[in-house]
């Protein structure tokens, strides 16, 4: 049987999520049963029809009676600003994708199972490592899910793209200390123009003349999922005029010493392996356009991968904000639902 999906939050990853289920391989594994979404049925129809970043939606797209109708099936559609304000029990929603990133704290996700939602599928950290069951960088830790669990949190994108490169840096070379500068494209928290539009004074000049340092929890979020580099890894953020695709400049000290080139081939040979497409390896002389729309976590960049002496590692790593993590919630969702009793 199906599992029943609902999306709380029709933004940009809620619609990027919708968009990669109805185009990925397990679709048939989901039926998508609700959105709630405050904006108007007209708008979303339109913003689900034409998207200036991933391009016009290949099959059809309809405002029906309190629903989209998309390629022909209904999904109804709710305007509550409460997670009381849908009756998800009278719905039954096996996972609800909380996509609003209005939700981090336990008490406040409690309301939306009290409501009747068997589940909850984070598109952000939960405030605290107890705010939820279980933080899950998919082909990491996904093995954890028991299925048991009520509230999961697929990360955030940054975390998907870099953990994966640390622990293979790890383990063949210890690392001593990481500092990550991620390269964020904009953000709805950002004006077009400069104006009031929030209390961290950065946040208040205009996204597209500027690149703005902005506060960033990456290195909080890196050490939830690997506790044993606490206290070594710090992390900063800029946000850049681009739309999409980001990028994380890691410089790390390793434990032992290496060349650029023998990283490289660990690298390339790792992805190689794996054999999932979370993760990629170029050398080609890439910008940041070329992984628009691409659906893996991360891309090493094997052509800027610089050393300083044997044990100062320089590494640049780009990744799809949104099409690669709305791809990484699909994988922890239809993993942790084939778990669930």
């Amino acid at each position: 049987m199906a599992l029943r999906i609902a999306i709380n939050g029709y933004g940009r990853i809620g619609r990027c999520f919708l968009r990669a289920l109805l185009a990925s391989p397990v679709r048939g594994q989901f039926s998508v049963v609700a959105i709630n979404e405050p904006a108007d049925l007209e708008s979303m129809a339109y913003l689900t029809r034409f998207d200036s970043t991933h391009g016009c939606f290949p099959g059809t797209v309809e405002v029906g009676d309190n629903c989209l109708r998309i390629d022909g099936t209904d999904i109804p559609v709710f305007h509550a600003d409460t997670p009381e304000g849908v009756d998800w029990r009278a719905i039954g929603v096996d996972i609800l994708i909380e996509a609003s990133g209005r939700y981090s704290y336990r008490h406040e996700l409690q309301r939306f199972l009290d409501a009747g939602c068997r589940r909850l599928l984070l598109s952000h950290p939960g405030h605290s490592a107890g705010d939820v069951d279980q933080t899950i960088v998919f082909g990491m830790n996904h093995e954890l899910l028991t299925g048991d669990e009520r509230i999961v949190s697929a990360a955030s994108c940054t975390t998907n793209a870099i953990v994966p490169v640390l622990v293979m840096l790890d383990e063949a070379y210890g690392l001593d200390h990481a500092l990550m500068t991620t390269l964020h494209s904009v953000m709805n928290d950002q004006p077009l123009i400069d104006g009031y539009h929030h209390t961290d004074l950065h946040r208040t000049r205009s996204a597209m003349q500027s690149m703005i340092p902005v506060s960033t929890g990456l290195a909080r979020g890196v050490q939830r999922m690997l506790p044993e580099l606490a206290g070594r890894i710090e992390s900063k953020a800029i946000r850049v005029p681009v739309v999409n695709v980001s990028a994380i400049d890691l410089v790390v000290t390793l434990r032992r010493g290496t060349t650029a080139a023998a990283v490289n081939a660990l690298l390339r040979a790792a992805v190689d392996g794996q054999g999932s497409g979370r993760m990629a390896y170029t050398d080609e002389p890439h910008a940041s356009i070329d992984f628009n729309h691409s659906p893996h976590s991360a891309i090493v960049d094997g052509g800027q991968t610089r050393m300083s002496g044997e044990r100062l590692l320089n590494l640049l790593v780009w990744f799809d904000n949104e099409w690669g993590f709305a791809n990484r919630m699909i994988d922890v969702a239809a993993f942790w639902g084939a778990r669930m009793k």
